[in-house]
């Protein structure tokens, strides 16, 4: 019996970037041959991709760590170094993927939401290959005896969460009926015992009308008080009713083996939706009253019915043992289920290349944010993807390739935020692993921004203008 996972952590890692090339054309009768060095490639990524065929995130429980493959080193005579292979992470309709905090495992943001089949998301992009110092020549600088060193790539943690894709869920007490139900009116062959908690992971069953009309709905496993709290298993239930647009709330009229008040039941269960999610409180609810072929339920059907419609649900008796009020149902719960769904406005009519272009828009204006944090007295840390990414790719042992990045700080208006966070001349200003002393500049050095629009391709060049970031 194949194992149910709907929540796993995992840590992710593109490949890192190849480095440039630094060097020279070398060939007879060409006795001032100028730089050839080529690009290093880039590093592979690894992509999170929906495949409807897996219904758990089982294939990430015992493993946990993935990284993608590193490009490769450029090379002389222009020669550009190979691009690291992808890695694609397949997991089923429904996961959503967050960013964990390193430190605490706590989400931090949500990266995607992937509900249609193909979908899929960059989690961990590869490194940025160096540029070959065929780059950096200007009409100043003929023979820059530097490269870019490839950009490591950054391994962190993210979350996986598989949210069932249903139309409809069943929620209750635990030996209400539910699964009993979903065995009746679907195909579906959950485990049916008379005890408590039978069910342990949500089961999906396809549902088809006399007239055509079908829907999916979910066995979810037994609820009880304090679930939204985390008792019991709560969270790890709660979850899959969240994609729901229609709750049937199940009901054992006999009050089961505690023998409980059917009116209590039904007021501890919304009880628990709304303080999990108050959205889920509000959402449209079939009341079922199950195990009406048991003796003696005439009063305690009154006595609920009374109750749900003065709430202004609507109300079925039922018995999922002899069939009895199912097939009126399964009618009005197909009718409300396509009515839910010509109302519903969701983004399931984009593409996947529209979902992937807005996530990795996404991912770009993060990449281009600048923090600046003060350390202590007269220390300051700055962060951000980007610049960080400048930092790492520099030579430090190269004069010219260290002022190059001061060009590259420059146009970033670095000094303008440091200056606007507090930052004064003589500061000390941390990168990474780097430090610098902070010196105000007395003007700009045009002829240095001359050189590095020259230098830089058009496209790096606008995305660094863009970068504001946020001091």
């Amino acid at each position: 019996m194949s194992t149910f996972t709907d929540m796993s952590h995992i840590n992710v890692r593109g490949g890192d970037g190849g480095a440039g090339c630094m060097s020279f054309r070398r060939e007879a009768f060409v006795p001032k041959g100028g730089p050839d060095g080529g690009d290093g490639g880039n590093g592979g990524s690894v992509i999170i991709r929906t495949d409807p065929q897996l219904s758990s995130l089982i294939d990430y429980r015992y493993k946990h760590h993935f990284k993608a493959e590193r490009g490769t080193h450029g090379q002389g005579a222009r020669k550009r170094g190979r691009d690291g292979n992808d890695l694609i992470l397949r997991v089923p309709l429904g996961t959503v993927v967050r960013e964990l905090d390193p430190e605490t495992q706590k989400p931090l943001y949500e990266i995607a939401d992937l509900t249609q089949p193909g979908d899929q998301v960059v989690v961990a992009p590869g490194g940025v290959g160096g540029k070959g110092n065929i780059h950096f020549v200007t009409s100043v600088r003929r023979a820059p005896a530097f490269a870019e060193k490839g950009e490591p790539a950054i391994d962190h943690w993210i979350e996986l969460e598989m949210k069932l894709m249903a139309d409809v869920a069943l929620v209750g007490m635990p030996s209400v009926g539910k699964s009993s139900l979903i065995a009746r009116i679907s195909a579906a062959r959950p485990k049916v015992a008379d005890y408590p908690f039978t069910t342990l992971v949500p089961n999906l069953g396809v549902v088809r009308t006399r007239d055509g009309r079908s829907f999916v709905a979910a066995d979810v496993p037994g609820l009880i008080e304090g679930a939204s709290e985390g008792r019991g298993l709560g969270h790890q239930f709660l979850r899959h009713i969240e994609r729901t647009a229609l709750i049937l709330h199940l009901i054992d009229l006999t009050g089961g083996y505690e023998d409980r008040d059917p009116v209590q039941d039904y007021r501890a269960i919304n009880a628990e939706l709304d303080a999990y999610a108050h959205e889920l409180a509000e959402r449209p609810q079939i009341v079922v009253a199950n195990k009406c072929d048991m003796p003696d339920t005439d009063v305690a059907v009154e006595v609920l019915r009374e109750v749900v419609e003065q709430d202004g649900r609507e109300f079925f008796v039922i018995s999922a043992v002899t069939g009895e009020g199912i097939d009126r149902l399964v009618s009005e719960t197909a009718r409300q289920v396509a009515e839910l769904r010509s109302q519903a406005t969701f983004e399931l009519d984009k593409s996947h290349e529209e979902l992937a272009a807005v996530w990795e828009h996404r991912r770009a204006q993060r990449d281009r944010q600048i923090t600046i944090k003060r350390e202590d007295g007269h220390a300051w840390r700055v962060s951000g993807t980007n610049i960080e990414r400048m930092v790492v790719q520099t030579d430090w042992e190269n004069d010219e390739a260290v002022d190059y990045l001061q060009h590259r700080f420059q146009r970033l208006r670095l000094e303008d935020l440091l200056t606007k966070a507090g930052c004064t001349p003589g500061d000390e200003v941390r990168i990474l692993g780097y430090a610098f002393t902070f010196e105000v500049q007395n003007g700009s050095n045009d002829t240095a921004e001359a050189e590095d629009e020259e230098a830089l391709p058009f496209e790096e060049a606008a995305e660094e203008d863009s970068s504001d970031g946020d001091a």
